[in-house]
């Protein structure tokens, strides 16, 4: 039996499959963990969303920004936007049950074996690993409630920028929300940026990239993530892995085997 972890696929359906295919995934005996993203701006995020959806218990899929928004836009909060291409998901006969399933999927996870952490964007540098879990299961457990669609109206900004273990309501849930989904750059205070994206060596001094602030959960534990394609070709420590690259945009979809840490990569096959 394999662990295998891939990086966004942001409706990269074919790519998917040719990555699946390449390092000879068996779903009756390998694992697939997911960084998130199954949907958006690629051709065919309805078939990447059924797809892991049917592998039931043998796929691992943490929430990104792009199943939220896709979430809250199945609800009417938000208008859908032409260049996502998600027209399939919402005209599918088992629309309700991709959503809530999508709704069900988890913040962060990890491994029972192998001990990685894996989330879509990030950890925060002021929480260990007892308040990561702790804050997830807050916001799961009101995704996964009769009470979701306040939550997803009420997400989309950018504060507040700092935790303080005194937050409540709606403004500690959309911070957890921020950091796992849609966190890059942090400045020295730990403040989270929403601005910058830039490839990390591009950045201002004033920001550094997550998982370079001063946290020992940076250091002891292997935290695997993906949303920041441009991250591509940017050092990252050993024990932290940055799995999306950018196959939508015309780059690649990476896949790492945890066993063997063998990388398998597929190159987009088209661009619009």
């Amino acid at each position: 039996m394999a662990t295998y972890i891939i990086g966004d696929l942001h409706g990269c359906f074919e790519e998917f499959q040719l990555l699946l295919k390449q390092a000879n995934f068996d779903p009756s005996q390998d694992e697939l963990w997911l960084t998130g993203d199954l949907v958006a701006r690629g051709d065919d995020s309805f078939s990447c969303l059924r797809y892991v959806k049917l592998l039931g218990d043998k796929a691992t899929v943490v929430l990104g920004n792009h199943d939220l928004h896709l979430l809250a836009t199945l609800q009417g909060i938000k208008s859908v936007k032409p260049k996502d291409k998600v027209d399939g998901i919402f005209q599918a006969k088992d629309r309700d049950d991709l959503q809530n399933w999508l709704r069900n999927r988890p913040l962060v996870a990890q491994h029972p074996i192998h001990k990685f952490i894996l989330v879509h964007a990030g950890i925060s540098p002021e929480w260990d690993l007892e308040t990561t879990f702790h804050c997830a299961k807050e916001v799961e457990a009101i995704l996964q409630s009769e009470n979701y669609i306040e939550l997803l109206s009420q997400m989309y900004a950018n504060t507040p920028d700092r935790w303080d273990n005194h937050l409540q309501g709606i403004e500690r849930w959309r911070y957890t929300l921020n950091v796992f989904t849609r966190m890059r750059f942090c400045y020295a205070d730990n403040r989270l940026d929403f601005d910058c994206k830039l490839p990390a060596e591009d950045a201002p001094t004033e920001l550094k990239p997550w998982f370079e602030l001063e946290n020992p959960l940076f250091k002891t534990q292997s935290i695997i993530f993906g949303h920041w394609a441009s991250l591509i070709g940017y050092e990252t420590p050993k024990n932290i892995y940055a799995l999306d690259t950018g196959c939508v945009w015309g780059n690649h979809l990476t896949m790492l085997r945890w066993e063997d840490k063998q990388i398998f990569t597929q190159k987009r096959l088209k661009l619009d």
